[in-house]
């Protein structure tokens, strides 16, 4: 059974891949500074993977896949952290591939397109609004030049808007829930019309292992459903499931002119990558 390593393990996604890939039944090495809620079926490792040591790959345990996860303020799109860190994304991923890995998996982002109406495909155009967005595109660029010609395949993993598991994250559906646990009785909102694609964080991860083990299917590939839903339909459910009683406050906020009426991902690949498991979106 294949041997995973997991970046950023203790992250709001990585201790979801992690425990997705050890109920598969693959060894998993995670990957962090702490591993507070990370699985403990897992192997902790510490070692610092920004060192740039050459010989990084025998230090995380010479694993068949890596799932690279970690990054710093994911949910603050302009924090100085993105472009600071991104040459030592560069070093350890190809460092990681010169010594001998022979599949990655790094976690991109619908923020590497920018402003764009209707479905995201792998050949859509790149224009990135943030210094994240920015960021991650820029490493995209990277490594797809990088391990053009080695042995090392790369599956880009580019992800949409993510629910579930509130408590670790900072997505509106966390504020919410802490405006909830406030008891305040409304929480301001925009028109909420936006179309965007939303899948559950434990669904992601189930995506993110299998498309990561595999080899048929490489390069850019949608970990999405496919299915635009208006903020305000996604949002008025997540009220309803939870049984909250506060209430959106429409137009409290107006809409961003440089937000899409309409943005999601096209999951063909992924849909491909589900099939050939034998899983269908509904049994993950």
């Amino acid at each position: 059974m294949k041997t995973i390593l997991v970046t950023g393990a203790a992250g709001y996604i990585g201790r979801h891949v992690v425990k997705a890939a050890l109920d598969r039944g693959y060894h998993v090495i995670a990957s962090d500074f702490q591993f507070k809620g990370v699985d403990e079926r897992a192997q902790f490792c510490d070692v610092p993977i920004f060192s740039g040591a050459k010989d990084v790959y025998r230090q995380m345990g010479e694993p068949d896949v890596l799932i690279h996860l970690a990054w710093r303020d994911g949910f603050i799109h302009n924090s100085s952290a993105h472009m600071k860190d991104l040459s030592s994304h560069v070093v350890f991923l190809n460092n990681m591939a010169k010594a001998g890995l022979k599949d990655m998996t790094v976690m991109g982002t619908m923020h590497e397109v920018g402003y764009w109406e209707g479905a995201i495909k792998a050949d859509t155009p790149c224009n990135p609004q943030s210094q994240y967005g920015i960021a991650k595109n820029a490493l995209r660029q990277s490594l797809m030049l990088s391990l053009k010609d080695g042995p090392c395949r790369l599956h880009w993993l580019r992800a949409y808007y993510i629910t579930g598991d509130e408590v670790h994250g900072s997505s509106i559906f966390a504020k919410i829930t802490q405006a909830e646990l406030d008891g305040r009785e409304t929480f301001p909102f925009t028109s909420g019309k936006n179309l965007y694609d939303f899948i559950d964080v434990r669904d992601l991860a189930c995506m993110i292992v299998l498309a990561s083990v595999q080899n048929e299917v490489n390069g850019i590939i949608n970990v999405c459903t496919g299915k635009p839903v208006s903020l305000a339909d996604r949002v008025e459910q997540f009220l309803r499931d939870k049984h909250y009683r506060i209430r959106l406050d429409y137009g409290a906020y107006p809409d961003r002119p440089y937000d899409s009426p309409g943005i999601w991902g096209d999951p063909t690949l992924i849909q491909q990558i589900l099939k050939n498991a034998g899983e269908t979106e509904h049994s993950l």
